[in-house]
């Protein structure tokens, strides 16, 4: 996967985060998901794109009742910009390669779409990101240095995903 080799792995799709949206996606057992309906899944959509410090808490409920918490909004925008290109560049991400622990009955091969005005949502919060990393929230567990080389690494998937 193009994402693998590039991006995941490398600040992106490495938190406990990565694995609840990997998680959340394969348990939805669908083919095909929007940007609006994971952004309003997990409550993204309140927050009116700011994505430094969410004042209120992430969280999924999936159909067994189980919560799934985000724990940094700016984790899940990343994570869901990576597998857009993803998608972009081969049709589909196969959420198989992205998790050690995902669950062989799941449905693997999904596809993210997005409208013009989502993509535009996304390069304004990874703008903002890539230009004041340390005032965001992930800071707290990541040195100043990782959060800069993060920084850097956004603005590449960013680039490549609006290009």
């Amino acid at each position: 996967m193009y994402i693998t080799e590039k991006y995941w792995n490398h600040y992106i799709g490495t938190t406990d985060d990565s694995l609840t949206l990997v998680e959340y996606l394969a348990g939805k057992q669908k083919e095909e998901f929007s940007v609006e309906e994971i952004f309003a899944d997990f409550g993204l959509d309140k927050l009116q794109d700011d994505f430094r410090h969410p004042e209120i808490p992430l969280i999924f409920t999936d159909s067994e009742g189980w919560e799934m918490e985000i724990h940094y909004a700016i984790d899940l925008i990343t994570d869901l910009a990576a597998m857009l290109l993803e998608c972009k560049v081969n049709g589909t991400v196969d959420l198989s390669e992205l998790s050690d622990n995902f669950d062989e009955e799941a449905t693997s091969e999904i596809r993210i779409t997005a409208t013009a005005g989502e993509l535009k949502r996304i390069n304004k919060a990874l703008l903002a990101f890539v230009s004041a990393p340390l005032a965001y929230d992930l800071s707290e567990m990541e040195s100043a240095e990782g959060m800069l080389e993060m920084a850097a690494i956004c603005e590449e998937l960013r680039k490549e995903l609006l290009a």
